[in-house]
Order: C-alpha cells, then sequence, then structure tokens
C-alpha cells in the first residue's frame, strides 16, 4: 500500500516538472520570437533618413546672391548644403545687388535672393516678388579703404582715399557698396572731390580687381571681398558715424518660386550655426 503511493507521488512530481519546463521553454522563445520582430520592424536611422531622401523627387534651385557672396557659397556653404539635402541642387547666380533686383523683376526664375544692403530687398517685397514672411535681415559687413598691396603704405586713413590720384568704387546708381561708399564719403564733406578721379564698378568685384591690378590707386569694398586676395592691403573702416545705418545682407524667397519648401530649406540652413561659422571665416559677422 505504502508502495503504490509512493509511486503516485514521484509521478505527480515528474509531471510538474515536465510542466513546469515546458513552460519555461516557450517564454524563451516567445521572447526571442518578439526580439526578431523588433529588431527585423525596426530601421536604423540612416537607413531611415538614406530611404526618405530616396523618396524625394529631385529638385534644382536658383540662388541669386550678391556678388561678395560668391566664394563663401560656393567654396563652402553650397556643398555643404547640398550634402545634408541631397536630392537638392544649388545653382547660384552672382552680381551686384541692383542688377539682381532688375532681372528678378524682369522674371528671373530664382528661387532666393540675398542682397548686399536692405534697398533692393525692400523694393522687392514692396512689389510683391519676395515673400515678406522669408526675409530674415542674416549678417552684417564693413567697408573699407584698400590700395595695392604693394603701395600698403601709400594713404594710412579712409579719408585720405580724397588725396590719390585714382580711385575705384561701385555704381551708387546699383552697387550696394557704392551706395555705402558715397554716402561714408559725403557725410565726411569728400564726395564731390573723389567722386572726380573715380571709375565706377558694377559690382564689387570688378572695384576689387581694379585695385590688386593697379589700375586705380584705392579703391571702397567689403571687408569681406578684401580678405579674399593678398594683392590688396586694407587701409582703415569707414569711420564710426559716417554711415547712418550698418551694412546689412538680407535673405529672402522668391515670391514666385516653384520650388518654396527646398527654398525655405536653403534659409532656414543659412541661418544654422555651422553656415554662420563660415559667414564668419569669411569675414562677415552676423546681424545682432
Amino acid at each position: 500500500m505504502k508502495k503504490g503511493i509512493s509511486m503516485m507521488l514521484a509521478g505527480i512530481l515528474a509531471m510538474a516538472v515536465l510542466g513546469g519546463c515546458g513552460s519555461s521553454n516557450e517564454g524563451t522563445t516567445g521572447a526571442a520570437s518578439t526580439a526578431a520582430v523588433t529588431a527585423t520592424e525596426a530601421p536604423t536611422t540612416a537607413a531611415a533618413t538614406t530611404a526618405a531622401s530616396a523618396s524625394k523627387e529631385k529638385v534644382t534651385i536658383l540662388v541669386a546672391a550678391a556678388a561678395s557672396l560668391e566664394y563663401s557659397y560656393t567654396e563652402k556653404l553650397i556643398p555643404m548644403f547640398q550634402e545634408k539635402y541631397d536630392w537638392i541642387t544649388v545653382e547660384g547666380t552672382y552680381d551686384s545687388s541692383g542688377k539682381l533686383q532688375t532681372q528678378i523683376e524682369e522674371g528671373l526664375a530664382a528661387d532666393v535672393f540675398m542682397s548686399a544692403a536692405t534697398k533692393q530687398m525692400t523694393a522687392l517685397k514692396d512689389e510683391n516678388l519676395i515673400d515678406a514672411g522669408s526675409i530674415v535681415d542674416l549678417l552684417e559687413n564693413k567697408i573699407v579703404v584698400i590700395v595695392p598691396a604693394d603701395k600698403k603704405d601709400s594713404i594710412t586713413t579712409f579719408e585720405q582715399i580724397a588725396d590719390v590720384e585714382t580711385v575705384a568704387l561701385g555704381d551708387p546708381e546699383s552697387v550696394p557698396v557704392g551706395q555705402y561708399s558715397k554716402e561714408a564719403l559725403t557725410n565726411l564733406n569728400l564726395w564731390d572731390t573723389v567722386s572726380a578721379k573715380t571709375s565706377f564698378g558694377t559690382n564689387v568685384t570688378e572695384v576689387l580687381n581694379w585695385v590688386a591690378e593697379g589700375s586705380a590707386d584705392a579703391g571702397i569694398v567689403y571687408a569681406t571681398d578684401a580678405a579674399t586676395t593678398d594683392k590688396v592691403a586694407v587701409v582703415a573702416e569707414a569711420p564710426e558715424g559716417s554711415l547712418e545705418k550698418k551694412v546689412i545682407y538680407p535673405v529672402g524667397m522668391v515670391a514666385a518660386s516653384e520650388h518654396s519648401e527646398e527654398a525655405k530649406l536653403f534659409i532656414e540652413f543659412l541661418q544654422s550655426e555651422e553656415a554662420m561659422a563660415v559667414f564668419e571665416e569669411y569675414g562677415f559677422s552676423a546681424n545682432k
């Protein structure tokens, strides 16, 4: 009798042990299956980004920018932007802000406009050719007197530009640096003297080249332009008070842009820390 009861208890115990083992294996298998599904269904961030880029339709946007921005745009900023947004190709056209304003008024299919003064941007905004809500007064620049590098001691102050024989300035009718130059020289009572011996360039790059080549004894350009070549020497910045307002570079989206999403991305990128670091590298400063 006792032997029978013992055998029954042993059987019950064996069944309990086997049942527990089965439950444990099933739980382990379930967890492994869940993990495998999760791993399969959750792509990496890099893969997701690549997939998103691949799904985008290729787009080309045109940026119309002041001539003084060409180096920073072509050498650093545009490549950086295109690496970040690889479905967008950025093309640039660079000239005086006044010429670019006229081209946009005549139908240039630009998506973004960045000028070297607020005057041209405001004019286009007032004509409803620039999206007013997109305009950002992004950068500040300085105007400086330059001389050929081999004549760096010929004059030593901004005002002494009146003492040289030949001068190069931007055309005040269409070139922002020319407008700033005329304002500063007028406020210093030097405009009549200087303008009488001046050759007027169609953009700031032309003025810079004339002085660099020695075709002019002195000229006025942006500090950022002077920094692009060792063929000129900077004499001085415009004296404080000679300009009523700071030299501001605004950027905005052309109202007729057919690629407004991409244009806005480019404008946002220009405001980023990485883009501002590039602008500072080229001599600009953030407008504050």
